[in-house]
């Protein structure tokens, strides 16, 4: 069996609002964080991220963050794009104060990975419906994040 290929398809940039804590269970903390807009750019695909999706992440310990997003692209070509995109956020508190607080933080310093899948009828970007993909985010800044998002071939 040979091992899966990445190939890049495209970035988001995305721009996040105020985080607000929801409530907890035994041992875990909900949050809502969200989504302000951005942007779409990259080989095989380029537009907008819209604003009024959201995250919603548990907080699993001190170091997990299991990650639960949803919002819309809008296409350079005006289609709709439904992205549902999962993953988890593992760092130290000192990394993610950090990371949150606008200082640089190095990638290998925390784990930041997705599970994106997508949903469209328009015809010229039913291939991101026809494919698993991986996404690999860093944190830019404490109110924007990047997620590059690679074909998993």
């Amino acid at each position: 069996m040979n091992a899966p290929r990445l190939e890049f398809a495209f970035a988001v940039e995305v721009l996040l609002g105020p985080t607000s804590r929801v409530g907890n269970g035994e041992g875990d903390v909900l949050e809502f964080v969200p989504i302000l807009g951005g942007t779409v750019s990259g080989p095989r695909l380029s537009g907008e991220v819209l604003s009024g999706g959201g995250d919603w992440s548990v907080r699993r310990g001190r170091e997990v963050i299991e990650l639960d997003a949803r919002y819309l692209l809008r296409a350079d070509d005006g289609a709709f794009i439904d992205v549902v995109n999962r993953g988890y956020f593992c760092a130290s508190p000192e990394v993610e104060q950090r990371a949150v607080s606008g200082e640089p933080v190095a990638e290998s310093d925390y784990y930041f990975r997705t599970s994106p899948f997508f949903r469209t009828d328009a015809r010229a970007h039913r291939w991101l419906a026809r494919h698993v993909f991986i996404g690999l985010a860093t944190v830019l800044s404490g109110e924007a994040i990047s997620i590059g998002f690679f074909t998993v071939l």
